[in-house]
């Protein structure tokens, strides 16, 4: 067997019927599935059982428990019925292993969006898609026993301790394993790199367009979230899977050094403002900012404001820079954060910046947005070689110079997987991220090594910025101390 495709847990074939696989918990019967390229293709395995389904009150709001056997042949070539909100998560297996986590949010979505057909084909690997709990039922709590939340990151974890039980089964290597994310799944794999219990599991991560820096998704304070109007819950600090807020992490270096990729795409942040007209006026950018800091902030708004618009008077400029502030805040200063973080914690980092927006994403989007968020992971997944539901075809079909690019991504990666390096033959050199911060600017036409990716706008946040705000502070306090002295001995 040459690559596998499990979903819930793929390999490749030149037979149209997948074979059988037996493993102590009972058989399963996959599909066969053909890759646009490919002289061989892809066995399929769907709807694989990795514990048991969170049904009842027992299970609903409780750690996942390890799944039971079954008799006979279980059909692996359907998906599963939906029996509660559940994610999906990429694990490579190369004969090693690759494991996928994506995610818009931790609220909504489904494996089944996804295909890992044909990165398993074309570099020879287990794909595994993993589903875990969602929303309420994946990360509610009340920040004690009762409910002590992060269950989707329990799934993730029970399902790392199948691989590590059951992939051999499958031509996988338990002991080369990579896991990868994207956006929501990025942080949701930077997490995992912090948490005590992944110890072991894996050997290698990807995180695309999320991190663990991103504050505002990790949290150690239940209560805003239950007292807000729309209780979004998040990852939280429990002290089992997570024992201290993640800037406390980082900064004790409390991080599996395993080999780390990391990046952005160019242009981030323009998915949140879809229906933007040309020209943008001040008033609507801070409408769009006072998002981010509460009324009480308006000094570090003021500050941002001036750093992204200036004076407010160029309307275009004011358009462009809201999507720049919005993909910096987003994505890219927490993605630097953590590459630093890494890096200093002693992990091999490789950091990019993937510049291209896919052909079929062009008329869906307003013409000043360029590679926005997730336009990556179409080309790291192969989708230009698929044949499923994820195929690009007829006026969606891939350009030869995208199925390239597709290509050679496939090949960064699966390198990755597969030594801990994206660096191979016939691969432009990619640095690691050192002292000069190097990363890898991935284009439709050509890759090149730059340095210190957007270090103004990241001195400007974790610098400039904070200075400026304590001085402010200062300020404030030395007027009100005067203020008190010169009421006090004047009412003397």
């Amino acid at each position: 067997v040459s690559g596998n495709w499990i979903e819930g847990a793929g390999s490749c074939c030149n037979i149209l019927t997948a074979p059988e696989v037996h493993t102590k918990l009972g058989s399963l019967r996959g599909e066969y599935v053909s890759v646009k390229g490919k002289e061989t293709g892809v066995h399929a395995y769907l709807g694989v059982p990795f514990a048991k389904p969170p049904i009842g009150p027992s299970l609903r709001l409780a750690p996942p428990q390890p799944v039971e056997g079954w008799k006979g042949v279980r059909d692996a070539t359907k998906q599963p019925p939906i029996q509660c909100s559940w994610k999906s998560q990429f694990l490579m297996l190369l004969k090693k292993s690759f494991w996928y986590t994506d995610c818009d949010d931790i609220t909504m979505g489904s494996a089944s969006m996804y295909d890992g057909s044909a990165v398993a084909a074309y570099q020879d690997v287990v794909v595994v898609l993993i589903q875990y709990r969602l929303g309420l039922l994946g990360f509610l709590s009340t920040g004690d026993d009762h409910v002590s939340g992060n269950f989707g990151m329990l799934d993730q974890i029970e399902a790392l301790r199948w691989v590590q039980e059951h992939i051999h089964n499958f031509g996988g290597d338990p002991d080369s394993v990579t896991i990868f994310g994207e956006s929501a799944g990025g942080v949701i794999v930077s997490v995992l790199l912090l948490s005590p219990l992944s110890d072991g599991l894996f050997h290698r991560a990807i995180a695309e367009s999320g991190t663990a820096a991103m504050d505002f998704l990790v949290r150690d304070d239940h209560l805003p979230a239950m007292e807000s109007k729309n209780m979004v819950f998040w990852v939280n600090v429990d002290g089992h899977f997570l024992t201290d807020p993640v800037h406390l992490l980082f900064h004790k270096h409390q991080i599996f050094p395993v080999p780390y990729m990391t990046g952005v795409n160019k242009h981030e942040g323009g998915f949140a403002i879809p229906n933007v007209s040309v020209e943008v006026c001040s008033s609507f950018f801070d409408r769009c900012i006072v998002n981010f800091f509460k009324p009480k902030h308006a000094f570090k708004r003021d500050l941002i404001t001036n750093e992204y618009i200036g004076t407010g008077e160029d309307r275009v400029k004011n358009r462009d820079g809201m999507t720049e502030m919005l993909g910096d805040i987003l994505f890219t200063i927490p993605v630097n954060k953590a590459a630093i973080a890494h890096r200093d914690a002693g992990a091999a980092v490789y950091l990019y910046e993937f510049q291209h927006p896919p052909k079929i994403l062009q008329n869906k989007r307003p013409s000043f947005v360029g590679c926005d968020h997730t336009d990556e992971i179409f080309l790291v997944l192969g989708f230009c070689f698929t044949t499923t539901h994820s195929k690009f075809v007829g006026k969606y079909a891939c350009s030869e110079e995208e199925e390239q690019l597709s290509r050679t991504m496939m090949s960064y990666w699966g390198n990755f997987a597969r030594t801990g390096s994206p660096n191979g033959d016939g691969l432009v050199h990619w640095p690691k991220y050192g002292a000069e911060e190097e990363y890898l600017a991935i284009g439709l036409k050509e890759q090149v090594v730059g340095r210190a990716l957007k270090k103004d706008r990241f001195v400007f946040m974790t610098q400039t910025l904070p200075e400026k705000i304590q001085e402010h502070n200062e300020n404030i306090e030395h007027s009100e101390l005067i203020n008190f002295f010169f009421f006090f001995f004047c009412k003397c």
